[in-house]
Parts: C-alpha cells; sequence; structure tokens
C-alpha cells in the first residue's frame, strides 16, 4: 500500500513560471508508485495559469483572497492525499525530491520539513538583498533552523497546528515552518531539511523591481518582516502581475 501525495502549487497569473514547476512535480512523480496529485490554486488569474494548469492535468480550485496563507490552506484542505507538499509556482523541485519526501514521512519519524533553496541566479545586488533581509530571519533560520520554500508535512500535522496563519500577509512560511517544528518537538518528532533534493527558485522579484531595489527599500523589508504591514505586501506580492 503507498502513500498518496498532493503537491499544492499557489499561483497569480503565473504562467511565464507554472509549466516549469509543472514539469518538475511530473518528472519527480515518476519516482513514486503512484503519480502525485497536483492541486493549483489560482489567484485573480487574469492569463492562461489555468489553461497551462489544467494541462498537466491539475485540479484547479480558486481563492482570490490577498493573502498566501488563505490561498495556500485552501488548496491543502482540498488536497486528498495524507502526504502534502506545497511549492510556488515559480519555484522547480528536483528529480528526487518527492521520492525522498515519502521516504521520509513513511517512515513516521519526523514531523515534516523543509527544502534548501537554490536562486536561478546570482548577482553583487541579490546579495546585498539578502544581507539586508537576513537580520529580519535570523530568528527562524539559525535559532529555529527552519527556511522557506517548499514544505512537506502529513495532512494530519497540518490539521494538528490549525494550517498557515491567515493574519500573516506576508512571511506565512517561516511561521508555519516554526509552528510546525514546535508541535513535532512535543511528540519527538524533528522538522528536517532534505537531503538529497532541492527547489530552485526564480528571481523574478528582482527582475521586476531590481536586484538593488531591497537595499535601497529598508523600510519596505521592515514592514514585510512584520507580517502585517497590508500596503507592503500589496505593494510587493499582492499587486504584482495583476
Amino acid at each position: 500500500m503507498f502513500n498518496q501525495i498532493s503537491v499544492v502549487v499557489p499561483a497569480h497569473n503565473e504562467e511565464r513560471f507554472i509549466r516549469r514547476c509543472l514539469e518538475s512535480i511530473v518528472a519527480a512523480g515518476a519516482h513514486l508508485p503512484a503519480p502525485p496529485e497536483i492541486v493549483v490554486v489560482l489567484n485573480r488569474c487574469t492569463d492562461a495559469t489555468e489553461e497551462i494548469a489544467r494541462s498537466f492535468g491539475a485540479r484547479c480550485l480558486v481563492n482570490d483572497e490577498r493573502c498566501l496563507a488563505a490561498i495556500r490552506n485552501t488548496g491543502v484542505r482540498a488536497a486528498r492525499g495524507n502526504f502534502v507538499v506545497t511549492i510556488d509556482a515559480d519555484s522547480w523541485m528536483s528529480e528526487g525530491a518527492l521520492a525522498e519526501i515519502d521516504a521520509r514521512l513513511a517512515r513516521g519519524d519526523v514531523v515534516g520539513g523543509g527544502s534548501w533553496i537554490r536562486p536561478e541566479r546570482v548577482s553583487l545586488g541579490i546579495l546585498c538583498s539578502v544581507l539586508v533581509v537576513l537580520p529580519y530571519l535570523l530568528w527562524s533560520l539559525v535559532r529555529h533552523r527552519v527556511c522557506a520554500g517548499m514544505f512537506w508535512f502529513t495532512r494530519a500535522q497540518f490539521d494538528a497546528i490549525g494550517g498557515f496563519d491567515e493574519s500573516l500577509v506576508s512571511l506565512e512560511d517561516l511561521d508555519f515552518a516554526v509552528r510546525l517544528k514546535r508541535h513535532g518537538a512535543l511528540q519527538g518528532l524533528p522538522f528536517r531539511m532534505l537531503r538529497h533534493a532541492h527547489i530552485t527558485t526564480s528571481c523574478r522579484k528582482f527582475d521586476e523591481f531590481g536586484d538593488w531595489y531591497l537595499v535601497w527599500n529598508p523600510g519596505l523589508v521592515r514592514a514585510l518582516a512584520s507580517g502585517k504591514s497590508r500596503s507592503a505586501s500589496d505593494r510587493y506580492y499582492y499587486d504584482v502581475r495583476s
């Protein structure tokens, strides 16, 4: 008997990127006993995102809120698999990712985990931007040893911690990882990073705003790091590609 894996992909006007994301899921799924379920949550899409998603056999749901936590929750709660993976539409997973996730969760000795992230390109501006953002993320990245990107967990553990926090309009992913890790610690189950797999993420924010944008706008970085600034989140996330 095998465990069904569902991969949830939030998508707002992602026709430029989602095909590569879905291709990576299909390729990774070839190493599983059965193909993964792909759930794409459409958010205010006015382009060909839905058409592309359906061409890969994805289930398409709609959530038009300007809240990634709510969008992610819509997909996970509709997922049919007992193992769930979340990945953004502008990222793609390495070929062995789903097989490693399946093996780790099937053993039942972890609460879930994350993955290391590789940017599709690097520049001096991007490296300096990382240094600007890093102080706001040290609490999560260093103290709790979690990172953003692709997360994987069982549906039962997701339900136990109440999913993603919909009161947050940014950094909901790091908050989820920290709470998942804390919940696992109460059960003696560690939060783990994938050892042999990773994701690659686009640098589209830098392409859209410029590689030095965050360096020249430290106030925006502070606002986004609070998780509560609607104006900052709309400016940097929800009003882009509208």
